[in-house]
């Protein structure tokens, strides 16, 4: 073979080489910078919002409720406060920081960086949550049994540890009081206890225990059963629970390798993205430099041949990497695992949009990756080209003929580069019209009358996770109810429960008079009544939050966000006098707008609302003054039933208001034993607010205006909303 071959074959050889380690490089670069980055899939997870609609969307699909409710069936507690609270016990920010624990422990393993592939969930955050959950709800009760101004839940939990431990070996705890029972209430308490009894033995225990409760005696009733009810399963339950959270953590490895998936995979694929890939790039980036300097100094003798040389192979081998990228995308459509079937289609969606934006991502990089040769290829042949034609030579004395000096011509140049730059800068802006005026964040609203407005409403607005209310009917609290799109807010307002309603309430009870006596003594040394003027839902020892720093800080919102009309609809368990005062108070006075005192007359456009400054709108469910902007709700409006057990129970007949009013508030929340989230997510669907809105519309011959929802959050009533408002 001549020396002249052996060049060529040489040169060849370089040209594929270069080409195949461009490819290469691009993509072991692009895999380390996107599958083994825990930032990566962080960032994946966050896009999506994965967290919020784990709760928002997965959590209350009605494909979901069966399975959710058969889990929740084995816990003796209403469904209400399980689902309502879950978000209280594992927010998203604690469920996003245990998921970024396990994402960057399997990809420290992949990279090298661990040598053991364990899972191990962080129980801290939870249990402590669990604690701020206890310190809410029961640190009245604590601190009134502790007969302290604080409670000491320490001691607490001791304690209580010990009348556990105390009944479970046979002994009545020490301090529970004796109840006056009377013989049907014993009975009917001794068949509860001894149920949990095994049937043999309910017989021989019936005598011990009805005699204990006939003295009123509950400590030793409870002895009775205590030791027979706590089995060995019981036993080896609380053992296996204590060892699983023992030292606050829970080992997720052994308990995946349990269920019979043991991590192989990740295990198997390991040696490849630990050492094989670093391995891999090193060879690559070695063997691309050694290609171009062959191609170089094997390469032709004048330069710019040279440059072509070496550009085409980066240009090749990018092309290649970005050809690979887009048959990546169009081969796996976004998808890299098909869900289950039996999946509900909130998970399905939510797991095809975390992959689906993986893969973008990852492909998205790749083509960047691509780029970088593409680019520097494209300059090096362009520049030998150029160089090869002579034109390097022949444009600077076209230039200097033309304009009579280089000099000359660079000032023109960066002249003209100047002006080039100002006009894209500036020319937008001169010629982009003036933004459109926009009312309630539409332009389309500001000339609509207020009562041909539809706004999503917040049901019990103050009754918020957020605020640790025991069953609460939304998560964020009001103001960032309102950021999220809520237009108007029901709002309870009340006075702390004095021991005098509290007693009334009890007379309605089958208590005798001493046992109510005894009740109402506890409940007012352990949570007494507090002062001032409050919003609670029912009873304010469920939970509470101040009337005026509340309308304050709904004032603050109104003045941040001066287009936007705003109605309050109060259950009203204070006087209108107290209302105005609060109002007052927190520095609404020149918000609120008095209504035409004729119900029929025509109400103003938003625009004109928002124009005058008076775009708050207060309405009472019971009074009707003596402030002028505080009026009977239902001397202007009218409503549906609210107090439907089931989605299919929702209908539009008239309720409060008649049925000849101008505004129409539809109440759209399921109400059985609390609110509902999981049929949250089934009635704020999209649809189903669409659907029933058109059909009270209908039956009713008016708009609706007030789309009044629990968890206002969940689903899409907000695009309900919206919908309705773009069709009017």
């Amino acid at each position: 073979m001549g020396k002249v071959a052996l060049h060529t074959l040489v040169r060849a050889v370089a040209l594929v080489v270069a080409a195949v380690a461009t490819l290469t490089v691009c993509a072991t670069a692009t895999v380390r910078g996107t599958l083994l980055d825990p930032g990566f899939h962080d960032g994946v997870l966050d896009e999506q919002h994965a967290y919020d609609r784990l709760y928002n969307e997965v959590l209350v699909d009605p494909e979901s409720a069966p399975v959710t409710r058969a889990l929740l069936a084995r816990l003796e507690v209403p469904e209400a406060q399980i689902t309502s609270n879950i978000k209280l016990v594992l927010p998203p920010d604690t469920l996003r920081d245990l998921t970024r624990q396990q994402i960057h422990a399997v990809v420290g393993y992949l990279n090298g960086d661990r040598q053991d592939l364990r899972l191990v969930v962080d129980l801290r955050p939870v249990l402590a949550n669990l604690g701020d959950l206890a310190h809410t709800y029961f640190g009245d009760l604590v601190a009134g049994v502790q007969h302290r101004s604080e409670p000491d839940f320490g001691r607490f939990r001791q304690a209580l540890t010990d009348g556990v431990r105390d009944l479970a070996h046979g002994r009545a705890p020490e301090g529970l009081p004796k109840l006056p029972l009377t013989a049907e209430q014993a009975s009917r308490i001794a068949g509860t206890l001894l149920t949990l009894v095994p049937a043999g033995q309910r017989a021989t225990l019936r005598p011990e225990v009805e005699t204990a409760l006939a003295d009123g005696d509950l400590g030793t009733a409870l002895a009775a059963v205590a030791p027979v009810t706590v089995s060995a399963d019981t036993r080896g339950a609380a053992a296996q629970l204590r060892q699983l959270v023992d030292g606050g953590t829970w080992d997720l490895t052994d308990t995946l390798k349990a269920s019979g998936n043991d991590l192989s995979g990740l295990r198997e694929v390991r040696p490849y993205t630990a050492v094989g890939l670093g391995v891999l790039e090193v060879v690559a980036a070695g063997l691309l430099l050694l290609a171009l300097t062959a191609l170089w100094l094997l390469g032709p003798r004048q330069p710019g041949r040279r440059l072509v040389l070496l550009g085409a192979p980066l240009v090749v081998g990018g092309a290649l990497a970005a050809l690979a990228a887009w048959v990546t995308r169009i081969v796996t459509d976004g998808r890299l695992v098909d869900p289950p079937a039996s999946w509900p289609p909130s998970l399905t969606r939510l797991v095809d949009d975390v992959q689906g934006a993986a893969v973008s991502h990852v492909t998205g990089t790749a083509l960047w990756a691509a780029l970088v040769p593409v680019l520097a290829g494209s300059l090096l042949a362009g520049v030998g080209l150029l160089a090869r034609s002579g034109l390097a030579g022949r444009v600077p004395r076209v230039v200097r003929q033309r304009f009579g000096s280089s000099r000359r011509a660079v000032g023109l140049g960066f002249g003209a580069a100047g002006v080039a730059v100002a006009g894209m800068v500036l020319m937008p802006l001169a010629a982009s019209p003036a933004a459109a005026r926009e009312c309630q964040g539409s332009t389309e609203l500001c000339d609509r009358p207020y009562d041909e407005v539809a706004y999503l409403t917040a049901h019990n607005a103050m009754s918020t996770t957020a605020d640790h209310f025991i069953g609460p009917l939304q998560d964020p609290r009001i103001t960032a109810q309102l950021d999220h799109g809520v237009r108007a807010l029901q709002l309870d307002t009340y006075r702390w429960e004095t021991p005098e309603q509290f007693t009334e309430r009890l007379d309605d009870s089958d208590f005798t008079a001493e046992q109510q006596a005894l009740v109402t003594s506890a409940v007012n040394r352990f949570s007494p009544p507090r002062e001032g003027l409050w919003l609670c839902h029912s009873v304010c020892r469920a939970g509470a939050i101040a009337l005026v720093p509340t309308l304050r800080e709904i004032k603050e919102w109104m003045d941040d966000h001066p287009n936007d009309v705003l109605t309050l609809i109060i259950q009203d368990g204070i006087s209108g006098e107290d209302t105005q005062k609060a109002f007052r108070q927190a520095g609404l006075d020149d918000l609120v707008r008095r209504p035409d005192a004729e119900p029929a007359k025509p109400w103003p456009t938003l625009g004109e609302m928002i124009d005058s400054g008076r775009r708050l709108m207060v309405f009472a469910e019971k009074a009707d003054g003596p402030a002028p902007w505080y009026r009977n709700f239902y001397r202007y409006g009218m409503e549906t039933p609210f107090t439907f057990r089931s989605p299919d129970q929702m209908s539009c007949v008239p309720h409060r208001g008649g049925d000849d009013k101008r505004l129409f508030l539809m109440n759209h929340f399921i109400t059985n034993n609390g609110g509902s989230r999981i049929d949250a997510g089934t009635v704020n669907a999209r649809r189903f607010v669409l659907d029933r809105a058109e059909r009270c519309e209908r039956e009713r011959g008016r708009p609706v205006n007030f789309v009044a929802v629990d968890y206002a959050t969940i689903g899409d009533a907000r695009g309900a909303v919206d919908a309705l408002n773009a069709r009017r």
